[in-house]
């Protein structure tokens, strides 16, 4: 059934909300959030991988010294929950408390570095979700009607008959799934709340065409616009509490729970202070979901918002799934991948390093054994910790030192190498040089676009550049007794070094431990690994170099030793 929204209230998401109102949140600040997942189960990759994704952007921000917050949490209502937990044979609140200590324990372990962890069982929330309720009822957007559909349990939402059919399942017996993720659906009929969807398609396909919401990449944008180009029922925003008491009923009615998407979606007020405190920071806002939930954060969530009056979020970032060996991971396939197996096998560091070089947010990417040893042997243990070895080495780099840079042997301008005797550097070197000094840029650019494995393929490629610039010039044949060729060896060592630290300044927000350990080796103290001031090779710019004749730090070993080789194919838990 569908009411007609009274025309004196049609106006009110035109006049009030819509706009971005500059004064709302404070310059410079965002909210970064990746979902909060739901307390059904342990943790897996996929969701390691979206708050690595969020991870990531938020370290790389704040080495711009940006100011920002970065929100994760658990999702802890719900029927799936409720289910779950009796047949652990657990109380919903204590099963919640335990996966909810998993999911904070494992993102300590992988150094995810969030400033909040919002659980929707924690009163401020409850709190921020009855407001929110309220303020939806008092602008006349939410109406209590008869509804019946599909029901799926799995993904706590009423489906269309266009979004379900009917399959066998692996002993035979058909039943109705979900088209799109293959779980079982079930025919319900109830009385719930209703919430008019139906007056906001306009309004989002504007918000979307005018780019007040940005919906990055590309593909799912043109999904979402698709989506709102089809019907867009209103949506079924409670369920009948005696079958769901495992949530937060509705305020002023206690036969009726509030549907656990609204809940959920509600948290990113309640971490910035909502209903009180949240002008500071909303709307100024970027969520990074999974491909699996962008409905509901590209067309559930800005419509709410705008009913309740608030601007929708600026950005909304989207990312595909992993797959085990080309399969979709599953229980009953036994290839869930534990992410804290991963940080046995691989490091830390190197499965952080995996997943967000090899994530391509428009695709569903692989995981397995094989790729990730590979990887991260040949650019982690050869690449980069092959170029600090060479040029840290006592038989190279006798004194420990940052040594100085020769003008002479490498002058600024290319032409002024004939006539000055002592130039050594090839065009290749002037390439190296360029494309070092144009990688911070790049590297950010990459950042902000969400493409952050694009970011590791070009400091990866001048790492590669630099070890050829290295190979070139050879200077373990060059003699300490030449004056000439011991000052060219020293600019070799310096613009090596210099190279070195503009990597491991780049690859802190990915790798911040093997970061660290470089940027540590070269005597770049905590104070000097900002990237706001950074400046690459000063003196070939005719500036002083802070680091010339610095004390390199003490020798610790290897950057990053390499893995052995699985004998076996790895699957599941490893």
């Amino acid at each position: 059934m569908r009411i007609l929204l009274p025309v004196f209230l049609r106006p009110l998401w035109g006049r009030r909300c819509c706009r971005r109102r500059q004064s709302c949140a404070s310059p410079g600040r965002q909210l970064l959030s990746t979902p909060i997942f739901y307390a059904n189960g342990s943790p897996h990759i996929g969701h390691l991988y979206s708050a690595l994704l969020a991870d990531a952007l938020h370290r790389h921000r704040e080495l711009h010294e940006r100011g920002g917050r970065f929100a994760t949490g658990t999702d802890e209502h719900g029927l799936k929950i409720q289910t779950t937990a009796a047949a652990a044979g657990s109380l919903p609140q204590h099963f919640c408390d335990r996966v909810s200590a998993e999911f904070q324990e494992l993102f300590t372990q992988a150094g995810i570095s969030y400033t909040d962890f919002i659980r929707t069982t924690e009163p401020r929330h409850r709190q921020a979700v009855e407001h929110f309720w309220i303020t939806l009822r008092e602008r006349s957007w939410l109406y209590r009607a008869k509804y019946e559909g599909w029901y799926c349990t799995a993904e706590e939402t009423f489906l269309a008959a266009s979004q379900v059919t009917e399959r066998p399942d692996s002993h035979g017996c058909r039943h109705m799934v979900s088209l799109e993720s293959g779980h079982q659906v079930h025919w319900t009929n109830e009385e719930n709340y209703m919430f008019r969807l139906s007056e906001f398609q306009e309004p989002l396909l504007r918000l979307l065409q005018e780019s007040r919401l940005t919906i990055t990449p590309e593909p799912f944008y043109q999904q979402v616009l698709q989506w709102l180009k089809q019907d867009l029922p209103d949506l079924s925003v409670s369920r009948d509490r005696n079958r769901l008491q495992w949530g937060i009923p509705v305020p002023g009615d206690s036969t009726q729970t509030i549907y656990v998407w609204v809940d959920a979606l509600v948290n990113y007020l309640t971490v910035v202070g909502y209903p009180d405190a949240h002008h500071d920071w909303w709307p100024v806002a970027c969520h990074i979901v999974g491909k699996d939930i962008l409905k509901f954060h590209a067309i559930y969530w800005p419509a709410l918002l705008m009913a309740a009056g608030l601007d929708p979020p600026e950005q909304i970032f989207v990312h595909s799934h992993w797959t085990a060996q080309g399969q979709k991971m599953s229980k009953s396939l036994g290839n869930v991948v534990d992410p804290r197996a991963c940080f046995q096998r691989y490091t830390v560091d190197g499965f952080r390093y995996f997943l967000l070089r090899q994530g391509v947010p428009e695709r569903d990417c692989d995981y397995y054994d094989e790729k990730v040893v590979k990887l991260v042997n040949s650019e982690l243990a050869d690449v980069l910790g092959g170029l600090l070895n060479r040029c840290t080495a006592s038989s190279l780099n006798p004194s420990g030192t940052y040594p100085r840079f020769s003008e002479a042997c490498f002058p600024k301008d290319v032409g002024a190498q004939n006539g000055r005797g002592l130039g050594k550097a090839s065009a290749e070197d002037y390439k190296l040089v360029s494309s070092v000094k144009e990688l911070p840029l790049q590297v950010s650019r990459d950042f902000e676009r969400f493409r952050i494995y694009k970011a590791l393929e070009s400091i990866i490629d001048c790492a590669r550049q630099t070890n050829g610039f290295i190979q070139r010039h050879k200077p373990w044949k060059l003699s300490r007794d030449d004056p000439s060729q011991q000052q060219w060896l020293d600019t070799i060592l310096h613009v090596t070094l210099e190279c070195l630290r503009v990597y491991g300044l780049l690859l802190q927000p990915v790798i911040p431990s093997t970061a660290d350990k470089l940027l540590t080796r070269l005597g770049v103290g905590p104070s000097e690994r900002s990237l706001r001031d950074l400046a690459f090779l000063s003196r070939f710019h005719d500036e002083r170099c802070p680091f010339e004749g610095r004390n390199l730090g003490s020798d610790t070993g290897l950057l990053f030793p390499k893995l052995e080789k699985s004998k076996a194919r790895s699957h599941g838990g490893l």
